[in-house]
């Protein structure tokens, strides 16, 4: 079940930590929102993060273009897709590039397909359905990323392991909310176990890649995993690299394109958490992304070159083993 965006408050331990700017100084944000409830509470939980809000406006105030001024940081709420917000939302976010600034977006899973069609400059933070937690971890990403932290700099090894820290640190959020609700969940532990370089590429592809195993089986693959969640909880074996790198491999071979919508169903986790990782595994060259020619408001996720022969490569040497890897 979706969760109501900015329903329930971020837990305080959050907001505490990224009170503080590293460097001394707030970061200036704007927030463009046209629902009056998600515009306030933006701005608080901005300003709790230790922000400057400069601005907290309704989209209409992006309309003219370039006329209004950006901070370092813009949170726009887009959650549905009229030609007006799109068209918006894609200046805002060639603008975003240009500037040097830091995009949120933030919308539903019915308009993801087409947000996410329209922001492919800004290398922005897209939240689906988000809740204020989603939203307070978002603003801690910025501030990691800003000039003077060096997060820009770590080798991509480094950037794996930060990725798994923002996924276990956002699970223990997740977890400390239930517990204030009464409930009870289980802590997230995703891995990526990809470190490929243009050296291993390179040698993957100067010999000749052996066929991608058959759609149906890497689809019973799949079925299989999804089971594992009616008998164990499906926090327990988290794994959305994983799923989405079988899902991608299963249409690759019944020539099908996916949306990122579909793409964030097959990753089993919440869509802002599989967004993350569709962000991570284009960064690291195992996805890329493919513009809709008959569209431009849609883009679909493909397997790269490299990933699909190191998933037909890993196929072919476990197809001797006594079991099919789930």
């Amino acid at each position: 079940m979706p969760q109501a965006p900015f329903a329930h408050s971020a837990p305080a331990h959050l907001e505490q930590a990224f009170a503080a700017n590293d460097a001394g100084a707030a970061l200036s944000l704007a927030v463009f929102a046209d629902r009056p409830h998600v515009l306030a509470q933006l701005r608080e939980d901005a300003v709790n993060a230790g922000y400057h809000v400069t601005s907290a406006q309704g989209i209409a105030a992006l309309v003219s273009g370039d006329a209004h001024p950006l901070g370092e940081v813009i949170v726009f709420d887009c959650p549905v897709a009229d030609a007006q917000t799109l068209a918006v939302l894609a200046r805002l976010d060639m603008r975003v590039r240009q500037s040097g600034a830091q995009l949120i977006v933030s919308t539903s899973m019915e308009a993801l397909d087409s947000v996410f069609g329209c922001i492919d400059q800004s290398r922005a933070q897209l939240l689906v359905d988000a809740g204020r937690t989603d939203f307070v971890i978002a603003l801690g990403r910025v501030r990691a990323l800003s000039p003077g932290h060096g997060v820009r700099e770590l080798a991509e090894a480094d950037r794996f392991a930060l990725m798994r820290l923002t996924q276990q640190v956002e699970a223990i959020a997740q977890r400390l909310e239930t517990f204030q609700q009464g409930g009870d969940s289980a802590l997230r532990s995703p891995a990526l176990a990809w470190a490929g370089s243009s050296e291993s590429e390179t040698a993957l592809l100067r010999s000749a890649r052996p066929a991608l195993p058959h759609a149906p089986m890497v689809r019973t693959i799949l079925r299989q995993r999804q089971q594992r969640a009616r008998y164990f909880g499906a926090d327990l074996f988290s794994d959305p690299a994983w799923d989405m790198l079988l899902d991608l491999t299963a249409a690759r071979g019944e020539n099908k394109r996916v949306s990122v919508t579909s793409l964030c169903i097959a990753a089993c986790v919440p869509p802002s958490t599989a967004l993350r990782w569709i962000n991570q595994m284009i960064t690291c060259g195992l996805f890329t992304r493919v513009e809709d020619q008959s569209d431009r408001r849609r883009a679909f996720i493909e397997l790269t070159e490299a990933a699909a022969d190191a998933m037909a490569r890993y196929f072919t040497a476990i197809e001797d083993g006594p079991a099919r890897p789930i």
